[in-house]
Formats: C-alpha cells, sequence, structure tokens
C-alpha cells in the first residue's frame, strides 16, 4: 500500500479519528483482517462477524505494531471510526489504484476464476511486479485487500470478481476500474441465486460494460466458445479479444488433447504466433482456462513463445484445487474439495478418468469421492442425478456419495444409469467416507475428492493423506 497519514485515510474514508495523537503517523504496513497478521505500520480492519467481533481483538493488534484500526466504534487504542468499514476499504482501495496508475486485469466467470487468475498472475510476473489476491479474494472485502497490497513498484494488479446478484461486479470495477476485463463463462453455479443462465450473464457482463472504450485503451477478452459470453460484445466501447477453440478466436488451441497423467496438451495460436503447450495443471476445462490468461498476457505484449513456455511451466497457486498427491503406498489423492458447480465437477470427473487410464495399466482404480454442489435451486435434483450419471459412462470404478438428499441423488443417478452395482455407496459424512476409503484402498487407485465448499469435504483429502480430518486452518 502507498503511504496514507492517519489524517489522509479519515477523510478519504470519511471517519472521525478517536484516541490519535498525531494524525501525520502512516500506515506502512498492510491492511489486515486478522490480528494475528497485524505488524508494525499495519492498519487493523474491524469486522463484526457471526462469531467473532474484530473489534475485540483491536488493542491486541495495535500491541503487535498496527499503526491504527479502521472500525464503526471507538475501541480504546487509535482508530479511525467510520459508519461501514466494507464501504471505508472500498474507498481507500480506490484511492490507492487511482494514485498509482497500475494496469488493473479482473476477470469474472460461473467457474474457473481462482484458476485462471493464478494463470494470468504467473504470465504476468514475467513481464513485471504482479499483485494478485491469495485464494478466492473476490467479494467487497477481499478485493480491496488485494489492491491495497499494490504499492509504487506494481505493473499489474490482477483481481478477480465473482457476484451474488445484480450490481455487484458494477460496484467492484468501480472501486478497482480494470482496463482489461475478462469474462470466462456463464454456467449453472448460483443459478439457485439468480433464476437463470440469463440473469448470471446479465451479471457477468457489467465487467464489460464498465471498461473504458477502445480509444481509451479498454480491452474486453470475451470466451468464444460461451453463446452467453460471446454476446456480450454488443454490450461494450472496449477492444475485443476472443479465445476459445473457436476458429474465429484471436488466442485459440488446436490439437486438445490430455496426456496419460491428466493434464492438458495443445497448441497455441495468437495472431503474433503460435508454441505447444503442456500443462501442469490437471483438466482439460484449464485449457479454456489458460486461453484466457494467454490473451490478457498477448495484449500486455509476451511473444507466443513466452506465452506458451509460462503456461507450460505454470502450477497451481491456490489451495485444494485439482491438488494432486501420490502416497507412500501408491494411492493418488486428488483434492478438488474447495468449491463445486455442475461445469467443474463434470470436468473433474473427466480428468479423473484420463488419469484412470494410467493407474489400470497399474492395477489401480478410480475413486470419485463426491458432495453437494450448493446453490442450484429448483435445478439441483437433476444435476445431481446427471453427475451421477456421468461417473457411470466414464468408468469410474467407485463412487462414494457423500451427505443428505443431494448426495442421495448423486447415487441414485449413478445406480440408475443401470450399469452400477455396488460400485456407488451414499455415506452419511466425511468421517464415513474415510472409514470406508482406508478400508478398501490399495496401490494404485486415484481418489478425486469434490464438493462445494460448504460440505467440508477437504477432511476426506487431509485424513487420507496425514492421518487426520483436520485442515481448517488454511480455511480461516
Amino acid at each position: 500500500m502507498i503511504p496514507l497519514s492517519l489524517a489522509e485515510i479519515a477523510a478519504l474514508t470519511g471517519g472521525r479519528q478517536h484516541d490519535i495523537t498525531d494524525p501525520e503517523v502512516r500506515i506502512t504496513g498492510p491492511v489486515v483482517i486478522d490480528s494475528r497478521e497485524a505488524g508494525p505500520g499495519a492498519l487493523f480492519a474491524a469486522f463484526a462477524g457471526e462469531r467473532v467481533d474484530g473489534h475485540d481483538f483491536a488493542a491486541g493488534a495495535v500491541a503487535s505494531g498496527a499503526a491504527a484500526v479502521l472500525a464503526t466504534r471507538p475501541v480504546g487504542v487509535p482508530a479511525i471510526v467510520v459508519d461501514d468499514v466494507t464501504r471505508a476499504l472500498g474507498a481507500l482501495a480506490r484511492h490507492v489504484v487511482t494514485a498509482l496508475g497500475t494496469q488493473v486485469v479482473a476477470l469474472t466467470g460461473s467457474s474457473g476464476k481462482t484458476s485462471t487468475k493464478d494463470l494470468i498472475a504467473q504470465l504476468l510476473e514475467r513481464l513485471g511486479p504482479t499483485v494478485w489476491p491469495p485464494g478466492s479474494f473476490n467479494n467487497e472485502i477481499g478485493l480491496p485487500l488485494t489492491a491495497l497490497r499494490a504499492d509504487e513498484s506494481t505493473r499489474h494488479l490482477v483481481l478477480e470478481m465473482g457476484a451474488r446478484g445484480i450490481g455487484h461486479i458494477r460496484y467492484l470495477t468501480e472501486l478497482t476500474p480494470p482496463r482489461i476485463g475478462v469474462v470466462l463463462n456463464v454456467g449453472t453455479a448460483h443459478v439457485g441465486e439468480f433464476g437463470s443462465r440469463e440473469r448470471i450473464a446479465q451479471a457477468k457482463g457489467e465487467m464489460v460494460e464498465t471498461l473504458p472504450s477502445a480509444g481509451e485503451g479498454g480491452v474486453a477478452v470475451l470466451n468464444a466458445d460461451d453463446p452467453l459470453v460471446r454476446a456480450m460484445r454488443s454490450r461494450t466501447r472496449a477492444r475485443l479479444i476472443l479465445f476459445g477453440e473457436d476458429p474465429e478466436a484471436d488466442v485459440r488451441a488446436e490439437n486438445v488433447r490430455l496426456t496419460d497423467a491428466g493434464t492438458p496438451a495443445f497448441t497455441l495460436h495468437t495472431p503474433t504466433g503460435c508454441g505447444d503447450v503442456t500443462m501442469r495443471l490437471y483438466g482439460e476445462h484449464h485449457v479454456s482456462n489458460a486461453l484466457a490468461a494467454a490473451a490478457v498476457a498477448h495484449q500486455l505484449g509476451m511473444s507466443a513463445g513466452d506465452i506458451a513456455d509460462a503456461l507450460s511451466s505454470a502450477g497451481s497457486l491456490s489451495r485444494w484445487r485439482m491438488e494432486v498427491t501420490e502416497r507412500a503406498d501408491g494411492v493418488t489423492v486428488v483434492n478438488d474439495a474447495y468449491n463445486a458447480n455442475p461445469d467443474s465437477m463434470r470436468a473433474a470427473l473427466r480428468a479423473l478418468s484420463a488419469m484412470g487410464r494410467a493407474a489400470q495399466d497399474r492395477g489401480g482404480r478410480t475413486w470419485a469421492v463426491l458432495g453437494e454442489m450448493a446453490e442450484l435451486g429448483d435445478e439441483a435434483l437433476a444435476e445431481h442425478d446427471a453427475i451421477g450419471r456421468l461417473a457411470v459412462r466414464l468408468n469410474v470404478s467407485k463412487l462414494v456419495a457423500v451427505g443428505g438428499r443431494e448426495a442421495a441423488w448423486l447415487d441414485m443417478g449413478a445406480k440408475n444409469e443401470g450399469s452400477w452395482g455396488e460400485e456407488s455407496v451414499h455415506v452419511s459424512d466425511a468421517e464415513a467416507a474415510v472409514d470406508l476409503l482406508r478400508d478398501q484402498l490399495r496401490a494404485g487407485d486415484v481418489v478425486l475428492v469434490k464438493a462445494s465448499r460448504s460440505v467440508g469435504l477437504e477432511r476426506v483429502a487431509n485424513a487420507l493423506l496425514d492421518g487426520t480430518g483436520e485442515g481448517g486452518g488454511a480455511a480461516r
């Protein structure tokens, strides 16, 4: 963050100074929302959550070195008191981004946002200092916290933007106005909240509506393979770059295939050249993510050869997204438990199937340990049933459906497909799944663990890898 005095922060946020003896003291450290991360020169933003109130930890943050607290009430230590801490963070982010003039790249989509953000960051780092969010910091709190990490040396700021309703992305783009905006896809994730894919498209399209015109340097990067995304070209004044496997795409993939390890390979084509890519990430869905990242890097001047090389060496920067770990006994665990929707579930099962071909040569089997896909509304029964059926069609050896009603629908879909009997089993919770797996896994098996974040299936993967069901610390 660029250094700001407490007086400047109060003016920018409309806040009132309390217990501040020197208004010219500057914030020279990060802005944090966890008091345990407060250090010298930090600003601690206190939020009142469902279980804990950050205001109760204000004194501890200052004792650890924080210069002041951003709060909604006096806390007995130097504080700037505002009406709304979230809005105040947004005002600070807007000021910092405007003052720095940093190249802002923002992306949204129903699925693949975090993986694509990680790919874009790894490509742009080769062009200069780049700041990007850890994990899925994509809402009205996480996005300002990411933007506030930028300083005078930052050349690129890569931001992920999520939406829970109409107007959310528009608000986020007002905080950190992007010059390059990327829309990945319009899927069925959150269809229960929005009501239809068309409403989701309306919300995601706010990204390109807010971009500067082509003459002002605005660039809209759109997925040519998704009709609802491609249609957004009429909603923007920015210059268009299309990516995808469509022949009309400016940045496209040809000869797409999965290696025996389950990683995608393809030939990358850009307006300035081409190159061969073999990715380290697992699953064919990463081809589209890689093309989106390639389109951004191309726009910012990276050659096709350098893009192909960077994509081939890029790894996963965020936890629990197709994390592949082989145990000492030869069992491979694929932890994709961070989140799930029908599109990402299908992609993960196809990756498991590809990995299974190599496993079968070693006498191994494929296991799909699946749980609920949340926020599907009236589509929930049909979508869970379809995923159960797909597991059968892809010849997954064993399906373990974990949880309540939605898991029962997964199991029902598999059994109604007609070719399975005891290959599909429904268990009540993660602990029951772990007991079953520990009893039946053998060398060479590949286990995929995937569900919506609320299910907490990372406990299954953690138990298989380290013998415990813990692991909540990283999700704090």
